[in-house]
């Protein structure tokens, strides 16, 4: 079980298996306490994302932040020769807390252990970036700085371009795929109910 999950559920560039890591890597984790910070941070701004999103759009950003996270991971790690696998939802999440302060700058955060500092979510977005380039510029390796960084930016796109680019524009190509499924069940291709 454990090279299954080594192979497939890590994201590593030098890795035989290239594609699906990069999704199924966004549903591990090193531990309990690592999905547990990670799954923390989704739900505290969970319910933003969703109410700006929608459920299906958040699903769709959601999974394909967790590919392009591991995509700008991977590029990092080309370019510097550091194949180390990574894992976990934190590229996915940060998209996720990237949109929510994109969308709403002026909301006020604070740190679970440190209720009594708020801060806004555009300043919180700033030190996450500066935070992560300063950890992809300096090698730190403690997190994934490259697999942020990608995620974030991703986000913050998506929620200023993408939204009405790719969400709002969406309908012929799930046009085609109606067609293409009614076409299969009419030749016989599809199962009947």
């Amino acid at each position: 079980m454990r090279r299954i999950m080594f192979t497939y559920f890590t994201s590593d560039p030098s890795s035989r298996a290239l594609c699906s890591p990069m999704l199924l890597s966004t549903f591990s984790h090193f531990s309990l306490f690592h999905m547990t910070a990670n799954m923390y941070v989704l739900w505290s701004f969970s319910s933003s994302i969703v109410s700006l999103l929608g459920c299906e759009q958040f699903i769709a950003v959601y999974l394909s932040a967790g590919v392009v996270s591991t995509f700008v991971s991977y590029v990092a790690k080309m370019a510097t020769g550091k194949f180390e696998p990574s894992l976990g939802a934190s590229g996915a999440i940060m998209t996720v807390l990237a949109a929510v302060c994109t969308k709403m700058p002026e909301a006020k955060l604070a740190i679970i252990f440190l209720p009594m500092f708020t801060f806004t979510a555009g300043s919180a977005l700033k030190a996450i970036i500066a935070f992560d380039t300063a950890g992809l510029a300096l090698g730190w390796r403690f997190f994934d700085h490259a697999a942020h960084l990608g995620g974030a930016l991703f986000g913050m796109w998506y929620v200023t371009y993408g939204h009405e680019l790719i969400w709002k524009n969406r309908e012929p190509l799930v046009k085609a795929w109606h067609e293409m499924r009614t076409k299969n069940t009419g030749k016989g291709g599809g199962r009947s109910n």
